[in-house]
This record gives C-alpha cells, structure tokens and sequence, in this order.
C-alpha cells in the first residue's frame, strides 16, 4: 500500500523551511529567494535559492511535486515495465556551496515515485553525501556517523551505494567521501520505509551544521580558493554528465532554472594539473578512496 502523497509532500515542505532557516542563519543579511509555481495537473514547484552570502556562495533547497502523464526514460531505466504510465513525484533536493574552501559542498535528495495504474507500485529514493575540498577527518567521521545513526542496519548498503552511484567513471575517482543512498526503495513496507526517509532528512542538519560550524571561519588563501574552484569542476561534470536526477529534470520538462540550480557559481578547469606529493590536496584524493570511516573513528 502506497504512503498517501500528502502525507510525503507535507514532510519535505516543512524539511526544507526548516533547511532554509537553519542555513539562513548563517548570513547577517541574504536570505533565500522563494518562489511558489503551480505546475500542470495540480503541482507545484518551490525553488528556494540564496547566493553572495559570507558563508554559503550559493546554496539550493528545491521542492517539486510533478504530476505527469508519463514517466521520463531517466525514470524508467531500471524500471522498464513502468514506462509510458501517469505518475506522482514528490521531492527534495538540495546543493550547499560554501564560500571557505575549507567547509565541504554538499547535497541532498529524497524523492517519493507514485506509478498510477499499476498496483502496488510505490518507491523512495535518495540521501546525503559529502564533497570536501580538503580532507578533515573529524568532520567525515562526523558526517558518517550521524549517517548511520539514520540508516541504522541499512548503513552499510546504503554507503556502498553512495559510494558507487557518486563516481566518475571518466576520471576514475569519486565525487566525494559518499554518506547514504538508496533507490527503488520499499523495504519494509509503507510506514517503515517512510520513517526511515523521514529520519535521514532529519539527520541532514545535525550531519552538515556542525561543520560549518568548525569550519567557516577557518583563514584561507588564494591556493586554497583555487583548489575549491577546480575540484567543482568533477561536481559540474557529475551533475551534467551523469546524474540522474538532472536528466529526470531535463527530460520531464521542469523549469530549467531550477534543474540546474545545483551547479556551483565559480568554477576552473586546469589542463593536466599536477598535485605535489604530501600536499594537502594528495590528501584529499587519498581521503576519496571508499574505506570504513567509522572503524576505529574514537
């Protein structure tokens, strides 16, 4: 039995005034533009995009409820028998980029699929991973922790995932440090399925806050900022490459603005750049091999 749609759309609005508010904070004077856009069959659209802040460069926290009368290929693809078939979305989608290169980019999804016509067929999908410039133990140990801490015994299969889907096979590396994903998800049934959706997005800000927290104000230089803009370039290039999501958006017609409101506002690319051993940055690319962040973390 499916989760009533309400049920779902209730929870991410409030989920994401509650992340605006809290990444609000953060800034003396911007605040989120908001906009609410009813869209066909009776959905609707609330982009919510801050940019120029003292800490957060850019940050995106996305609701859409679509209504349409056909699932998008990108909807479909491991789904194939659901193709052609009217259906419901609801989601949250949300892109940090903070200003000090020293505070990791992150992102969020959670997103309920309703396949009219079809009996029983119902999914969430989703989670939360990380993108660090540089590679602070604390903060990733953190982030994983308060992660398995909202998975629970699903944890490890979730991370294993975030670890596989938030790669570039071009480039051969991960994106990030991973977190939690999961789709096509209806373990458990309704209700628990729902909770468990319900306990990661709660789990975000508790998960995200307290490294900005530590890191915000932490001096940088011209070196460091230039790091921040060239690594942005993977997160571009996972985001228009290969994501999913993205191509959901660009093929099931959502105002474009808000599809590609999650890519960063400043970014480089360098021809063959060359990391020095022992820097820094060699630590961060070492930091991106998927390992057990939690073993022996204390």
């Amino acid at each position: 039995m499916a989760v009533d749609m309400h049920e779902v759309r209730n929870y991410f609005i409030q989920l994401q005034e509650s992340i605006c508010a809290r990444l609000e904070a953060f800034e003396p004077t911007m605040r989120f533009l908001r906009e609410d856009i009813e869209t066909p069959g009776g959905g609707l659209s609330r982009p919510r995009v801050i940019a120029g802040g003292e800490v957060i460069e850019k940050a995106a926290v996305q609701f859409t409820h679509s209504i349409g009368a056909a699932l998008p290929p990108s909807a479909t693809e491991r789904n194939p028998h659901l193709a052609g078939r009217p259906f419901q979305a609801a989601a949250i989608s949300l892109i940090v980029h903070p200003l000090n290169p020293y505070v990791p980019t992150t992102h969020m999804n959670l997103r309920y699929f309703v396949v009219d016509g079809v009996d029983g067929t119902w999914y969430f999908g989703g989670g939360f991973d990380l993108t660090p410039f540089y590679a602070n133990r604390q903060d990733i140990v953190h982030w994983h922790r308060t992660a398995a801490a909202a998975a629970g015994e699903h944890y490890p299969a979730m991370k294993a995932a975030c670890d596989d889907y938030f790669y570039l096979p071009h480039r051969q590396e991960p994106r990030g440090v991973g977190g939690v994903f999961f789709d096509d998800w209806t373990t458990g049934g309704d209700a628990a399925s729902f909770a468990l959706v319900q306990r990661i997005g709660d789990a975000f800000l508790p998960a995200y806050v307290p490294i900005v927290e530590r890191r915000k104000d932490q001096p940088y230089r011209e070196r460091e900022r230039n790091w921040q803009c060239y690594r942005r370039g993977r997160y571009a290039e996972f985001n228009l490459a290969i994501d999913r999501g993205t191509r959901y958006g660009l093929q099931s017609g959502r105002r474009i603005e808000s599809v590609l409101a999650s890519l960063p506002p400043v970014v480089t690319w360098e021809y063959q750049r060359a990391i020095p051993h022992g820097s820094p940055e060699a630590a961060l690319m070492d930091a991106l091999t998927p390992r057990d962040w939690l073993a022996n973390a204390d």
